[in-house]
């Protein structure tokens, strides 16, 4: 082990060694270019795209082209790179993740790599976690691109779309942005566009979640004119760990609408709340999971008045009944999901973030609308899906940015191929990290908690307190509320404000209760932001910013985080965790070791200890959660491995016929008439009959409608088969193997089925003579609905309900499909 941290440690001093050596040349261009004009520094773009189009490499003018975006960005942003930066900016250029510490300037130094890398005109995605920051930095790095002619989109959610524009806006609210672009948009510098329009500029920035849907939609295109994306050539993808690892536990889905089945979840839901836990089924804290006892099995059948519920007909109950029980028993409001508009929205457990469009499988989103009696929405089929993992694979070049990524590097380089780079501090670290506090009851933890933060309050000196949930968030501040302490509350619920909350958070007196990494991106001043060297320097005299952590959370990096959030760019700060027998990570993960340890020595509820032992273990048990999430990401992604070489090769071939390709064409033809067998006759006598571009067309909008209806039916079926196979260990077989096996005679099924299906349904079809069989339709999906359905769409997800059901929907922000 020691040999391989060598090894890791003695890379990353051999790639700062040999970025520092660049840096020299880069800092020799720096007189030189600023004595040029600003008409003269604008056509180092153009000389720079003449010398590739020469033959010259991105690496071969890096260093004078890093030296140009530092000398654009100090006069268009009053900011001028520091030379660790430069080092950032290289190792993004290389295909790593630079680790950076909070406060460092990630968002700048993105602009040396993305500048570069726009220079070939093939198009660079900057990755964000949420549609603010997609929006904060297009609109604030933007001007660094087009200051040298370089176009900048933005992609947001809700299908909204922008490119930069600067032309038309007064110079004054360009000096307003420049002192406030950190953690305010301004929206006069984003024109609204196409998502086209957004994808053909130079540079695009988006959400994670939205270039993968875009992706899924691409392949699911009636028409050439719905294509958006244009290629994955360099992706810059900032809080790296963030969306790569926490949020890659998770596929994306894109869904349409299955069968009506509003009765069986309330009838569900009923029976789950009779159920009793202990006696009627188990609960597995760890593993999230339930399972029904015997006892519980004869109370259901019973109830459901069925005599077996583990018949092949009955079978489906089973896995609705245990959704139900995990609805009411693993998942709580105000932790895992809040309610908004009448409507069960995800609460994303790493960010604290609403992840609004996406919804639970499995009948579980319908399991807890049941639990809270809120419109039961439809179920989903799946339509399209794939992970994190595979879609950012399909990039030429990967590279991100963190202030925690070191702890995460293994999984990086298994999935990703992708290396860890510490970057040094522009300045020393000189923020004192406290040993956490221990209290034996969660009550005696918050009112200690109280008392700290009234106490700092009054002395005048800010303090950040990270939450992990919600629900704690809320508890805490009524606790903060009775001790007279003012404060801002900072949560899921208003996250919208978030930006303008963490940039006052250094303010002297300020008091802000976040979820752990809310307003992540937004740098906290000392002061507030702007303030003056007075105002900065008062901060400094009283500490600078007291992070206060309520309980460890289940990943270190994120608590890594949050005290990140003080000591920016060598400030002073403390940090401090207050832990309780009672969190959830020492109750489930600590084991009885530590309540013997705290037990022995006799404290009283409200007296707190510190000591290293008791810190190792949490760490330990951070570390055993870290695993275990680790595993069900790889176990997602193996299974979605299956599917990946099935998934690329449907798409390769279904874009080709999209697009037309000739050769493609042809041997679609052949196969069809090869597959023809009783309908051999009717075809000879269509083509005869028809054009031969009224043949292709029928051909191609046929073959689009099978590809994609058999492609929904083989992600279901390979579903089922997903959970099937798991019962295949017990007959000592690997579950993934037999998945395999699976997945491969399905799929030469589904080929075979393909052509056979195309020449039935292609020997049936006539030629309408008005032009509606060539008439363009601005579709994402195929409608297979009757005339009383009509499709709706919010974020990601795309269903067809019933139009009487329309008013209820637009009025929880869905809008309808035209």
């Amino acid at each position: 082990m020691n040999i391989l941290l060598n090894l890791i440690s003695n890379e990353n001093t051999r790639v700062l060694k040999k970025a520092r050596k660049i840096v020299e040349t880069i800092n020799a261009y720096e007189p030189e270019l600023q004595k040029l004009s600003n008409a003269d520094l604008k056509l180092k773009t153009a000389e720079f795209k003449e010398r590739l189009s020469q033959g010259e490499s991105l690496d071969d003018l890096l260093p004078e082209a890093f030296a140009v975006v530092r000398e654009t960005s100090v006069r268009t942003l009053g900011q001028r790179h520091y030379d660790v930066q430069m080092i950032g900016g290289m190792v993004l250029h290389w295909g790593k993740i630079a680790e950076m510490r909070t406060g460092e300037g990630k968002t700048l130094v993105s602009t040396l790599a993305v500048y570069l890398n726009a220079l070939t005109g093939e198009g660079v995605h900057v990755v964000t976690v949420n549609d603010y920051l997609a929006r904060r930095d297009a609109q604030w790095m933007g001007q660094i691109f087009d200051f040298h002619g370089l176009s900048v989109g933005v992609i947001n959610d809700q299908n909204l779309s922008f490119v930069y524009e600067a032309e038309h806006v007064q110079s004054e609210v360009d000096k307003e942005r420049d002192e406030l672009g950190s953690f305010r948009v301004f929206h006069d510098f984003l024109k609204p566009s196409t998502r086209r329009q957004s994808y053909a500029c130079d540079i695009t920035y988006g959400t994670n979640s939205q270039f993968g849907f875009d992706y899924l939609r691409d392949n699911t295109a009636q028409q050439k004119l719905q294509l958006v994306q244009r290629g994955h050539v360099f992706a810059v993808v900032d809080e790296v760990d963030s969306i790569l690892i926490d949020e890659a536990r998770v596929p994306l889905i894109l869904s349409t609408a299955a069968e009506d089945a509003e009765g069986l979840y309330m009838a569900m839901d009923s029976l789950a709340k009779s159920l009793v836990l202990g006696t009627d089924y188990t609960l597995d804290e760890k593993l999230r999971a339930v399972s029904i006892t015997d006892q519980g099995i004869s109370k259901a059948e019973k109830a459901l008045k069925i005599k077996n519920i583990y018949t092949q007909e009955n079978i489906k109950l089973v896995h609705h009944l245990e959704t139900a029980l995990r609805a009411h028993a693993v998942f709580q409001r105000d932790r895992d999901y809040v309610i908004q508009n009448n409507e069960v929205i995800i609460v994303d457990q790493f960010t604290g973030r609403l992840q609004e469009g996406r919804r639970y499988s499995d009948g579980l989103h319908q399991a807890l609308e049941a639990k809270e009696r809120v419109p039961i929405q439809q179920e989903s089929k799946t339509l399209a899906s794939i992970t994190y993992q595979n879609y950012f694979k399909f990039y030429r070049k990967l590279s991100g940015m963190t202030g925690t990524g070191k702890t995460s590097e293994e999984e990086f380089q298994k999935v990703y191929g992708l290396d860890v780079v510490v970057i040094p501090t522009n300045r020393p670290i000189q923020r004192i990290d406290n040993i956490d506090l221990i209290y034996q009851t969660e009550e005696a933890k918050f009112k200690a908690i109280a008392e700290k933060v009234k106490e700092k309050q009054k002395k005048g000196q800010p303090v950040l307190v990270g939450t992990v949930s919600v629900e704690n968030n809320e508890l805490l501040s009524a606790y903060l509320t009775q001790a007279g302490v003012k404060h801002e509350l900072l949560n899921a619920k208003n996250h919208e404000r978030e930006g303008e909350i963490i940039a006052q958070a250094g303010k002297p007196g300020s008091v802000v209760i976040a979820t752990n990494m809310a307003g992540r991106g937004v740098d906290i001043k000392l002061g507030g932001n702007p303030a003056t060297p007075e105002e900065e320097q008062e901060v400094k005299d009283l500490g600078g910013l007291f992070v206060l952590g309520t309980e460890r959370h289940d990943a270190r990096r994120i608590d890594d985080q949050l005290r990140g959030r003080s000591g920016r760019q060598g400030d002073v700060g403390e940090t401090q965790f207050y832990v309780s027998l009672e969190d959830s990570l020492m109750r489930i993960f600590g084991g009885d070791r530590m309540k013997s340890i705290i037990g022995t020595l006799k404290l009283a509820d409200d007296e707190a200890i510190q000591n290293k032992m008791i810190s190792r273990q949490l760490e330990n048990a951070q570390a055993k959660v870290e695993g275990f999430h680790f595993d069900s990401r790889k176990s997602t992604l193996d299974y979605d491995n299956v599917l990946s070489h099935q998934r690329d090769t449907v798409y390769e071939r279904r874009r080709k016929i999209l697009l037309r390709d000739k050769e493609e064409i042809a041997k679609l033809e052949e196969e069809v008439f090869l597959n023809a067998g009783d309908f051999a006759q009717k075809l000879e006598e269509k083509k005869k009959a028809f054009t031969e571009e009224q043949f292709e067309d029928a051909l191609v909008r046929i073959a689009l409608y099978v590809i994609d209806m058999l492609w929904m039916e083989h992600l279901q079926v390979m579903e089922y088969t997903r959970q099937s196979v798991n019962l295949r260990a017990y007959g000592q077989r690997d579950p993934l193997v037999e998945y395999k096996k699976e997945g491969l005679r399905l799929y030469q099924e589904m080929n075979h089925q393909f052509y056979a299906k195309v020449s039935e349904l292609l020997s049936y079809v006539e030629i309408q003579n008005n032009n509606e069989s060539t008439k363009e339709v601005a579709e994402e999906t195929p409608s297979f609905a009757s005339d009383n359905h009509i499709k709706i769409r919010k974020g990601g997800e795309i269903k067809t309900i019933k139009k009487k059901k329309l008013d209820n929907f637009l009025s929880a922000g869905w809008e309808e499909v035209k």
